[in-house]
């Protein structure tokens, strides 16, 4: 028998939930009203990203965690005195794991699986767009002229994927339905050449509402998967290198000049995952004198990019306003896997997407 949740709401749901804004919209009615149907009885408080509540947060248990600022969840952690799981709205959760979380030992959960589709199907429309050259016949279109330029076929080209969570995994799953050769570099090896990779889903360990429809989506054959040490392997053999790694103390700025030098000439960069990843001026350094060929970068360390960045300048870079995620079903599967974890907090049953807080993920 699966005993009750820990909530002191009724049937041991929480009393009350906290909501910051989620991705870029509202929380519509039907979200509200399937989270009051996940959690009978609770009281839902609406916090700004500046942490400002509108309503008392003293019997708040839970947060559905979305655009706030790490200095405001601190103030707002220490006016919830049972505040005991905080479910992201992202993949990323490094603005969750503050260290006033990390000392009470609040439960991180997160949304991993939610974005994988629109983020892999995102790179796929930018290797295409480079292997077909689509912005130089744009280019030519508004020059008004006639030239036909030589493509690359998807069969000729390796992509290289850094992280092989759910996204990379969805990625990967994409490549090689199109022809590319697909090599990985994950946390740690495992998965032998031409192997579906079974042991890479331990990564995720939980499945998610949203991600339960990517497990065929994120089988792969891939060519080779490796653990860190592969990485200079990886940079060099790769016409497309895809960050999809978690930022955690290890992955902060590991695209450095170092890495940098180690990539195959005229390779492109496409980020979809954390802007600190990247050391920024090392890659304007490799994008205007090599060994870089070009970079799709859809997050940046500072957002939004400022008008005056020179990323805006360069003719080998695509620049798109972290937007890689979004879709129409966004939304929808974010609410889904709130609701199907609240519905588990009451019944005490084990929460899905729980993040390790010493991996960061």
């Amino acid at each position: 028998m699966t005993s009750a949740g820990p909530g002191r709401g009724p049937g041991g749901a929480p009393a009350a939930i906290a909501l910051s804004p989620i991705l870029s919209a509202r929380y519509r009615s039907r979200d509200l009203e399937r989270i009051r149907a996940a959690a009978p009885g609770a009281r839902l408080v609406t916090v700004s990203v500046e942490g400002l509540a509108d309503g008392s947060v003293d019997d708040v248990e839970v947060m559905l965690r979305g655009w706030l600022k790490p200095d405001a969840f601190d103030r707002l952690l220490a006016r919830a005195p049972h505040l005991a799981w905080v479910h992201s709205a992202t993949s990323g959760v490094e603005g969750a794991l503050t260290s006033a979380a990390l000392e009470r030992g609040v439960v991180v959960t997160n949304a991993r699986g939610v974005f994988s589709r629109p983020i892999a199907e995102y790179v796929l429309m930018m290797i295409l767009s480079v292997s077909r050259r689509l912005p130089q016949l744009l280019d030519l279109q508004q020059e008004r002229t006639w030239q036909p330029l030589e493509g690359a076929e998807l069969r000729d080209v390796t992509v290289g994927i850094v992280g092989l969570g759910s996204i990379g995994r969805a990625v990967g799953a994409l490549a090689t339905a199109f022809g590319c050769r697909v090599v990985a570099v994950r946390r740690s090896a495992g998965v032998g050449s031409g192997a579906a990779p079974d042991t890479a889903r331990a990564e995720d360990a939980s499945v998610s509402a949203g991600e339960s429809e990517e497990r065929s989506f994120g089988e792969a054959m891939l060519d080779r998967v490796g653990g860190p040490d592969t990485l200079p392997e990886l940079l060099g053999e790769s016409d497309f290198i895809v960050l999809a790694a978690p930022l955690t103390t290890e992955t902060d700025s590991m695209i450095n000049d170092e890495t940098l030098a180690m990539v195959k000439p005229g390779a492109w960069l496409i980020n979809v995952a954390r802007g600190r990843l990247i050391d920024e001026r090392a890659l304007l350094r490799a994008l205007r004198d090599g060994p870089l060929g070009g970079a799709v970068l859809d997050t940046f360390r500072d957002e939004p990019l400022p008008a005056t960045s020179p990323f805006y300048d360069l003719d080998n870079v695509i620049v798109t306003p972290h937007t890689a995620w979004s879709s129409g079903r966004v939304l929808d599967r974010s609410v889904e896997l709130f609701c199907d974890n609240l519905r588990r907090f009451a019944a005490g049953e084990p929460l899905l997407n729980v993040v390790d807080p010493k991996a960061g993920y």
